[in-house]
């Protein structure tokens, strides 16, 4: 709370969601899933936009099968555009990423990541805040699609199965969408990405699916891990089958809010797997993070 006191700029965004739903919430007050239990989302779906992924402009200048698998989405939980940026932009993209790492405007954080270079670069933050771009992603979410984060890899974060509507959290649930680009070829060596589709169907496991809630003071005293292998339960239990994602460099992949997906092991230490991740949330809805209880900083 005190973090979040002096971060009212960033912080003001769910305020005004806060009094629609009828919660009692400053803008620092910590927030998860089970502040919603009894709040109808209907009151915040006022904001549905009724664009189809047909209708946007960039939709008409993919390929046919990137074409096919946009309209798979809400089927599939997942989306490939082949070849979406060219290899100049990608090679723009790596010597940027270079430039950032040596002038030490970036830093590699939790081990392999690269966090918020939208932040430091014109370049990718025109990258992710494409307008043709947001209006497919929009169309898709229901709702205006507004970039949240930037994570670059140099190498695969071998993370394990999971969800990112247990880190990156919205009310009604689903307001969010992830989207990973190839800044290079990427096989099996290099620890691609995997994925599970239709995983997304699948119930929102939030905290207190795995005994992990807090209170108003004090977060859940789970271990991550205890996430991890409640996850791995829950697709033996289901029985759903994993693909791995050998991507092409500039090939594109959006994944659903809670489609489950990871990092393969890194078998070949001495290959990269560069690769730029963007988060979007539905700029209409109550944006946080479960696994924290603490709002999300929104610029």
């Amino acid at each position: 709370m005190l973090f979040n006191l002096f971060n009212k700029r960033k912080l003001k965004h769910n305020v005004k969601f806060y009094k629609l739903s009828g919660l009692r919430k400053w803008y620092f007050s910590p927030v998860s899933s089970k502040d919603f239990v009894t709040i109808d989302k209907k009151l915040l779906e006022f904001t549905k936009k009724n664009i189809s992924p047909e209708q946007t402009a960039l939709f008409k200048e993919l390929d046919k099968d990137s074409q096919k698998s946009i309209l798979d989405f809400n089927t599939e939980g997942y989306a490939i555009m082949t070849q979406y940026l060219d290899n100049d932009m990608v090679n723009r993209v790596n010597d940027e990423i270079e430039s950032l790492l040596n002038e030490k405007k970036v830093k590699l954080k939790y081990g392999n990541k690269i966090m918020f270079a939208i932040n430091q670069s014109a370049l990718l933050h025109k990258i992710g805040n494409d307008h043709k771009l947001r209006e497919l992603l929009s169309s898709l979410l229901g709702g205006e699609a507004k970039l949240f984060q930037s994570i670059n890899f140099l190498h695969g974060s071998e993370q394990k199965t999971h969800s990112d509507s247990i880190h990156m959290t919205t009310f009604p649930l689903g307001g969010l969408l992830g989207v990973w680009l190839a800044l290079e070829d990427i096989g099996t060596e290099s620890g691609p990405l995997h994925y599970y589709p239709k995983s997304h169907t699948l119930p929102y496991y939030l905290n207190s699916d795995y005994d992990n809630e807090g209170n108003y003071f004090l977060i859940g005293d789970k271990d991550y891990t205890a996430y991890e292998a409640m996850i791995e339960k829950k697709i033996a239990d289901h029985n759903i089958q994993k693909k791995v994602f050998t991507a092409k460099k500039g090939d594109l992949l959006i994944w659903h809010a809670n489609l489950f997906h990871g990092g393969e092991t890194q078998l070949n230490k001495a290959k990269t797997r560069k690769s730029m991740v963007f988060h979007y949330f539905n700029e209409n809805s109550v944006c946080y993070h479960e696994i924290s209880q603490r709002p999300a900083l929104i610029n």
